[in-house]
């Protein structure tokens, strides 16, 4: 089963306030409300009970206010006698939250039910050791033990092993987590903390929206194409002089170029020719110096393309993929259409093997003494799997 993450990790006990950026309807761009950030919940019909949950969830675990609601164990919703055996080693310092539509369910028989497909899907179709999550919180209030506290799930790529995943299922479909869901996930986060499972300093993800694992196969997302790189023939570039790259790369380094940005098509592609004569006559780069570039339209632009190494980070030119947002992002980020492509592009550029699956994503300035990519985009990308600060 697939899930779009968001992962994001603010400690819940900062009382710093962040600037919103401005957000298109319908995006999957973060807004970034009080300590928070959370990704247009109400426009996919998540109501602002999840907002209030996650928002007060440090105070009321301060106070000591909350319980968890009595466990239905394995037995009880009749799972199925697997498991998985990698053991996951607490306190974890990240709870990844996910939603799961399309298994409606208000009482115990029913989403016991749900529970034995859904892990029949996990298995069987999947071919995973077990259910993909720690625990579930059905929307009869009850918690649902999935494979427990001690043991890694799969719910999440690249945070099973230092993260809890829980997931919310049973509402009716666009509908959010019931009044007694939401407080049997407050008790359960509450009990994760008190008993050392998770961390008090916790970060998390605030929603994790989980694709639907049962519909039939013809109505199931299907997984995104690699984006359209517009070559460099359409940029008028001429040959490439630079070393080879070392592939697959090992790292994806965040990068803007500072200056001018670009909205339209024909903006960017004069753009990108003005960058790569910059670079190549004024500093006596091989080449424009980046792997490739995102515009404000949307689109991604080959620089030196997969196989040629950048000019971007001394020492890391030949392992690291250069992606560099066209612009300057001190103070605003880039929109929701770039932000999408470069994710697009990263996660094509693991399934055409160009990149290992367990690399790490930086932004320049983790490397270099440097204000790139700027301090918007920067918040931006701290939230993208795989960041390491």
């Amino acid at each position: 089963m697939a899930v779009d993450t968001i992962p994001y990790s603010p400690s819940y006990r900062s009382t710093g306030t962040a600037d919103a950026p401005q957000i298109n309807p319908g995006s999957t761009e973060l807004i970034h409300a009080g300590n928070f950030t959370w990704n247009e919940m109400q426009a996919k019909g998540v109501s602002e009970g999840l907002w209030y949950l996650f928002g007060n969830i440090s105070q009321l675990i301060e106070k000591g206010q909350l319980g968890v609601s009595t466990t239905v164990s394995r037995k009880e919703w009749g799972a199925e006698a697997v498991g998985c055996s990698t053991l996951l080693m607490g306190p974890v310092d990240f709870l990844i939250v996910h939603h799961i539509p399309g298994l409606e369910c208000h009482n115990q028989t029913v989403c016991s039910q749900r529970l034995r497909a859904l892990q029949a899907h996990h298995v069987h179709s999947n071919h995973w050791c077990d259910l993909a999550y720690n625990f579930l919180v059905g929307d009869d209030g009850g918690v649902y033990e999935g494979v427990g506290w001690n043991t890694q799930g799969r719910h999440t790529q690249g945070y099973n092993n230092i993260s809890l995943g829980f997931a919310f299922f049973g509402p009716k479909e666009g509908h959010s987590p019931s009044p007694a869901a939401l407080s049997a996930m407050e008790g359960l986060i509450s009990h994760a903390v008190r008993k050392g499972h998770l961390s008090p300093g916790f970060a998390q993800p605030l929603l994790v929206k989980g694709e639907n694992c049962l519909v039939p196969p013809q109505k199931a997302s299907l997984k995104k194409a690699c984006p359209s790189i517009v070559p460099r023939s359409a940029w008028e570039a001429g040959e490439i002089h630079c070393p080879r790259m070392n592939l697959p790369a090992k790292y994806v380094i965040i990068i803007h170029t500072a200056g001018r940005t670009c909205n339209l098509s024909d903006e960017c592609r004069l753009l990108v020719r003005d960058i790569h004569s910059l670079l190549r006559d004024r500093y006596g780069s091989c080449d424009i110096g980046y792997n490739f570039l995102v515009g404000q339209d949307g689109a991604v632009y080959e620089g030196v393309g997969w196989n040629v190494q950048g000019s971007h980070t001394p020492g890391y030119n030949d392992i690291a993929l250069g992606v560099a947002f066209m612009g300057t992002f001190t103070g605003s980020p880039p929109n929701a259409a770039a932000l999408e492509a470069a994710q697009n592009l990263i996660q094509c550029a693991v399934d055409k093997k160009y990149l290992t699956p367990n690399y790490l994503l930086v932004g320049h300035s983790d490397l270099s003494s440097t204000l790139s990519p700027g301090q918007a985009l920067y918040n931006i990308i701290r939230t993208w799997p795989h960041f390491k600060h």
